[in-house]
């Protein structure tokens, strides 16, 4: 079983409109909610790709509920922890043809108690089975957090895939995880330097490996991807070439469920990066998360 963990999920209200106009009246012309969070989004692309998975994460109140009814209409197992206090975080986004406006909610409180209810899930996880961590954590919560999950269950044999920025990444490197991707910019703010092309994210990528990750994939947008494999391979990948790109939101969470589909599918790390690019490129090409249809386009064209 693949499980994620998405520790701060949120309902995204996105509003279509031609344009924005500051202190005026806007009228929308399309509305759309979806439920959010990059381990939802996880969760949410393995299925489109035929994998099952259980999402695990904080809900609270009215707003909880329905983001647990909506990731539940795709299918997909949930054991989500409900909150005494609080609602989950309503996030607004305004796009119009030129740009796009987002308002993030806060989100409620995770208490201790709440963090030991989460330790008790993690207990039903066995050998074999996928733990993915992704995204950030909500105020309050420890930088520890992602670390203390992964020594909750380093005796077990299962994989880690850690998605995260600076510490929450980082302090899991000790743990050997299965799969850490930073993205560009991410790898460079943990190295305080800046990422211009591939080969400077082989060698950052390469210090990570020194440190604990089996397998580091960097997303580089329009640059595409690298990969170092824990057999000492490197790959290297450029981004495919696409239409006008539709979606900025969700593709680095498609990528990491393509390489997890692609792992799964074909035990092949250079299988399992073409997959993520294309899972990646998928949602790039629509208006939210990948389709199935444009998928298996992509699939077929790089064949």
């Amino acid at each position: 079983m693949i499980y994620t963990i998405t520790f701060n999920p949120a309902l995204d209200y996105v509003v279509e409109t031609k344009e924005l106009k500051i202190g005026e009246i806007n009228r929308s012309q399309k509305e759309h909610i979806l439920a959010g969070g990059k381990g939802i989004n996880v969760s949410i692309v393995l299925k489109t790709l035929g994998i099952q998975s259980t999402a695990l994460g904080f809900v609270a109140g009215f707003v909880g509920d329905e983001i647990e009814r909506n990731v539940k209409k795709y299918g997909i197992n949930t054991d989500f922890i409900k909150l005494e206090n609080g609602n989950s975080r309503i996030n607004v986004k305004i796009a119009t043809i030129a740009e796009e406006t987002a308002i993030n909610g806060k989100g409620p409180n995770v208490e201790e108690t709440d963090i030991q209810a989460l330790y008790q899930k993690l207990e039903k996880i066995e050998n074999g089975d996928i733990l993915v961590l992704s995204g950030s954590i909500p105020e309050g919560i420890s930088q520890d957090c992602y670390q203390n999950i992964c020594k909750k269950v380093k005796e077990k044999d299962i994989k880690m895939i850690v998605d995260a920025t600076g510490e929450l990444l980082t302090k899991t490197l000790p743990y050997q995880p299965f799969l850490i991707k930073p993205n560009q910019e991410e790898l460079g703010e943990i190295f305080n330097c800046k990422i211009s092309n591939q080969e400077e994210a082989v060698k950052y990528a390469k210090k990570l490996q020194q440190k604990g990750a089996k397998n580091v994939l960097v997303s580089m947008g329009s640059q595409g991807a690298i990969l170092l494999d824990e057999n000492g391979y490197t790959y290297k990948r450029k981004a495919f070439t696409i239409g006008e790109r539709k979606n900025t939101v969700g593709a680095g969470d498609s990528m990491v469920a393509g390489f997890i589909a692609g792992y799964e599918l074909f035990h092949n790390y250079k299988q399992a990066l073409k997959m993520g690019m294309v899972t990646a490129t998928a949602t790039a090409n629509s208006m939210f998360l990948a389709t199935k249809e444009e998928i298996d386009k992509l699939w077929k064209e790089r064949s």
